[in-house]
């Protein structure tokens, strides 16, 4: 092992104890910018993901039974309410039809002869040519001839509605969800031919838990948004509430009535807001303000160039702004980006006041 010299071993410590580091200078501030708390009006809501329904999603039947001789409409096709869609073989409803108002001609000309007969034998009865026996067999023939062709009329109205259910309309203007029928198909009295479906009127069917069911009634407004339209806001209605929880999943299910559902389509998925009630004096902030640390959710208050750390309880969450229902009085100024890199007692750069954070729609401006 090599021995160094006295003398060069001291000189190597001294060497080294120049070259330690400075002393570490305090941290540098964090840039951030401001906001504030606002006191506002808000609405309270009850939110859940639904799922949508059409109102009209008739199934188009056969009203006649015989063969299928012509398809006018195709899966996937937009029909307005009655318009052709599939025509069955007339020709055995028309010869009917025919037949019947061939009888109807007939009886009508006997009837009329036997009033003439009958007009006859009221003047001979009076210049007493005749018997009245005669006359009342006259009228007795003239009222079964007037019965037989009510009959027949009637037997003619059934022969042109057979005839008239040849020709597949539909029922509803919509779009043809499945085309069940081809041409040369023969049908039954009943058999499917279509399933139609139409987005003019939608159902929302809303599952909410036990708990909010005494905060939930009839005629609540009902605010939708759907990935088909995720920019739309759609107004509807609370029109039923199931009396019942459903066994699967343990869940209230509502209903609601979109009257004017815009692009959103049966069958599809949409994020529903149930407004409960409103809260005129409510304190909110944006939710970026809102950081999550071991003590809890914080904002981080800005008082003298320093972030002040301040644990929040936070209520509902609408348009970007979450509601502080204990903490916050309103008009604290508080840090908003970069409050995630803030800790108690940092100092803070403030680089701009943000504007103030909207509140949710319809809310009225700070107090």
């Amino acid at each position: 092992m090599t021995r160094w010299p006295a003398f060069l071993a001291a000189a190597l410590l001294v060497a080294a104890c120049g070259d330690k580091p400075a002393e570490k200078k305090g941290a540098l501030p964090v840039l951030v910018t401001a906001t504030q708390a606002q006191v506002v009006a808000i609405e309270i809501v009850e939110r859940t993901l639904g799922t949508l329904e059409a109102v009209n999603d008739p199934k188009v039947g056969a009203e006649i039974a015989g063969k299928v001789v012509e398809v006018a409409a195709r899966t996937g096709q937009s029909v307005v309410k009655g318009q052709l869609l599939a025509r069955i073989d007339p020709t055995d409803a028309g010869h009917q039809a025919t037949a019947d108002s061939a009888e109807i001609a007939r009886l009508e000309a006997l009837l009329a002869q036997q009033e003439r007969v009958l007009a006859r034998q009221s003047e001979l009865v009076q210049k007493n040519f005749i018997s009245k026996n005669a006359l009342d067999d006259a009228t007795a023939q003239r009222d079964a001839l007037k019965n037989q062709l009510a009959t027949a009329r009637a037997r003619a109205e059934l022969s042109r509605n057979a005839l008239a259910k040849t020709r597949v309309v539909a029922p509803v203007a919509g779009i043809i969800e499945t085309q069940v029928v081809a041409p040369g198909d023969y049908v039954k009295l009943g058999d499917p031919l279509f399933r139609m479906v139409s987005n003019a009127r939608l159902r929302a069917n809303l599952p909410f838990p036990e708990s909010a069911a005494a905060r939930l009634t009839v005629g609540q407004a009902v605010r939708l948004s759907s990935p088909l339209a995720p920019e739309a806001e759609i107004a509807a209605v609370v029109e039923d509430i199931r009396p019942t929880v459903g066994d699967g999943n343990r869940a209230l299910e509502v209903i609601a009535r979109l009257d004017n559902p815009g692009p959103l389509k049966s069958g599809g998925s949409v994020d529903a807001a149930v407004v409960t009630g409103r809260r005129e004096q409510a304190v909110v902030v944006p939710e970026q303000a809102v950081v999550l640390r071991p003590a809890g959710k914080v904002v981080y208050l800005i008082v003298d160039g320093k972030a002040q750390q301040q644990v929040v309880d936070t209520g509902s969450k609408q348009k970007g702004v979450v509601e502080i229902v204990a903490g916050l009085r309103g008009g604290e100024r508080l840090a908003l980006d970069g409050a995630g890199f803030l800790s108690d007692g940092a100092a803070v750069n403030v680089k701009e006041t943000a504007k103030t954070a909207a509140g949710p729609q319809g809310a009225p401006k700070p107090k």
